[in-house]
């Protein structure tokens, strides 16, 4: 927020014990014609917490067993470097913990890191920027994708396609000694429909306040299976 992005909104996941936030970015001045890192449109940002104190005192002893005061402080840092701000925990710890909160389990080995990356399909070129076709080619590609409530979700009103892979599962050695297969990161592609108020609008000159804003709980949740510890699909 200090760098100007705002709150744009919010979702509970009860079940899940999580609170997410999602961010708008700053409006700066970028070229439309743009191509890398230093170009282009500047990303939503969608943060997750785990709401410890609603979990069991089994699972919230586990949790403050391995984080520090100053923790938040290392944050920043930590999610750049995709390291540890604690101690690596036990094979033992991170099993108990992830029968309760497997998105907890996953931060406790991974960290602050980045849970996934999502594209914005309707930015892609050519036929690219219709997410059938990017399911599509996907398939094709031999990409597993979650298909937890179809591959490809849609939100109620229509305007918001999201589609995204099973996790790469790695190899991780914990502090005593176990060497488990666990999920890791993992891609999303989302497409958002202009609002039915902007129709008329070239094509040539929609922006991105012209589109679908926000997110919706029932796809969110969905998509949150990429991460399953205990694959279904």
């Amino acid at each position: 927020m200090d760098y100007g992005y705002k709150i744009g909104g919010g979702l509970d996941f009860p079940k899940k014990k999580l609170r997410v936030l999602w961010f708008s970015p700053p409006d700066v001045h970028v070229p439309s014609d743009g191509h890398g890192l230093g170009n282009g449109p500047l990303p939503r940002l969608v943060i997750a917490e785990v709401l410890v104190d609603e979990l069991s005192p089994e699972s919230q002893g586990i949790i403050r067993k391995y984080l520090k005061p100053e923790g938040g402080k290392q944050a920043v840092l930590s999610s750049t470097l995709g390291s540890l701000i604690w101690e690596k925990p036990t094979w033992t710890d991170f099993e108990q913990l992830a029968k309760e909160s497997e998105f907890a389990a996953w931060t406790l080995i991974h960290g602050y890191t980045m849970n996934h990356l999502a594209f914005a399909v309707h930015r892609f070129k050519h036929r690219f920027s219709d997410i059938k076709f990017v399911k599509q080619h996907l398939e094709e590609k031999g990409f597993k994708l979650n298909s937890d409530g179809e591959i490809l979700k849609v939100s109620q009103d229509g305007l918001l396609f999201q589609v995204s892979s099973i996790s790469e599962r790695l190899p991780v050695t914990f502090a005593d000694g176990v060497t488990e297969t666990i999920p890791a990161s993992y891609i999303e592609f989302t497409q958002r429909q202009v609002l039915p108020e902007f129709k008329d609008v070239p094509h040539d000159e929609i922006k991105e306040f012209h589109r679908r804003e926000a997110f919706e709980l029932n796809n969110a949740n969905h998509v949150m299976e990429s991460t399953r510890f205990t694959t279904k699909f």
